[in-house]
């Protein structure tokens, strides 16, 4: 019962519920993982928005530098990836605490074909991408007659 109830209080703590009540559990252990807030998870938050001129898509990656960030438009699919490093380090008079976090992500989106592929703009700043990817207008299908010959 007792490796039941720590399951359910765990699987609680990982949602960021914590309970305060432990009565079946043993001694509390030192927990070194990061508040759920400050996970990096594997993909970030995106927004996307249609204009009648563009699409904008804009990306969190807080932590992170444009260098480590790459935007790629290929066959239609535009791909956003990274890697996220971060290092921490304090010391203090009567402690030393040193934390690393690397993650990567990509996150991909079919773009529709009203685009400008050679107009697209990606800017970075205070830790959102954004992407500009402008709109076209759809070229209006060619319609012909084409004569039937008797055979």
């Amino acid at each position: 019962m007792e490796g039941f109830w720590n399951e359910m209080e765990r699987l609680f703590d990982n949602f960021g519920f914590r309970s305060g009540r432990r009565p079946f559990a043993g001694a509390p252990s030192f927990d070194l993982s990061l508040p759920r807030f400050e996970r990096w998870g594997s993909v970030p938050a995106v927004d996307v928005s249609k204009t009648d001129k563009l699409y904008e898509i804009s990306a969190e990656l807080p932590g992170m530098a444009p260098a480590d960030v790459q935007v790629k438009l290929s066959e239609g699919v535009l791909t956003i990836s990274g890697e996220k490093k971060s290092e921490k380090e304090r010391k203090d008079e009567d402690a030393y605490v040193s934390e690393r976090r690397y993650g990567s992500f990509v996150r991909s989106f079919r773009l529709p074909d009203d685009i400008a592929a050679d107009k697209i703009e990606a800017n970075f700043a205070n830790g959102i991408l954004t992407i500009k990817v402008p709109r076209q207008a759809k070229a209006q299908p060619k319609e012909e007659v084409i004569p039937v010959k008797a055979a």
